[in-house]
């Protein structure tokens, strides 16, 4: 009887050991299926990041361009090219490009850069835009060019 005694145990034991051995295997296995549905997460995020700023360098590029038909639209006055500065600026919007709105606001350096400091009645506050700011989604692609205003300081006799 002792001998099947120690066989039970044995026997027992040996069950105890593989249901362990299996509860540890079943956390690895579930820690590993997390872990790759958090890469495979991030992998997306990645792509869809990458593909909404795909185009940056070439929207960036067309600031410039849009800058000289602006400038051209105000010395030429011509309906025509107002019409095309307009179906250029709505293109630009639908792709997620956003003017940075500055005049009258307080000056910000992270979406403004001073190019001159005006005397006037408010301080920090942008008189002038010189040139436009634009963001692309949440992302700054290019920040305003602006002046900004100083009050006159009196000097004390």
């Amino acid at each position: 009887m002792n001998k099947k005694t120690d066989i039970c145990q044995q026997l027992e034991k040996q069950i105890k050991e593989l249901q362990d051995g299996n509860e540890g295997l079943k956390s690895k296995y579930l820690r590993a299926l997390a872990d790759y549905q958090n890469l495979e997460k991030r992998v997306i995020s990645q792509r869809e990041e990458t593909a909404k700023y795909a185009a940056e360098k070439i929207i960036k590029e067309l600031l410039a361009v849009l800058d000289t038909l602006k400038k051209a639209d105000q010395h030429l006055n011509d309906s025509g090219l107002r019409l095309g500065v307009g179906d250029f600026l709505r293109v630009l919007i639908e792709n997620g490009v956003k003017k940075i709105e500055v005049l009258h606001k307080k000056f910000d350096p992270n979406f403004m850069e001073c190019v001159e400091i005006v005397e006037n009645d408010k301080e920090d506050e942008v008189i002038e835009e010189i040139r436009a700011g634009y963001t692309l989604w949440d992302k700054i692609i290019r920040v305003a060019q602006v002046k900004v205003g100083k009050k006159k300081t009196q000097v004390k006799n």
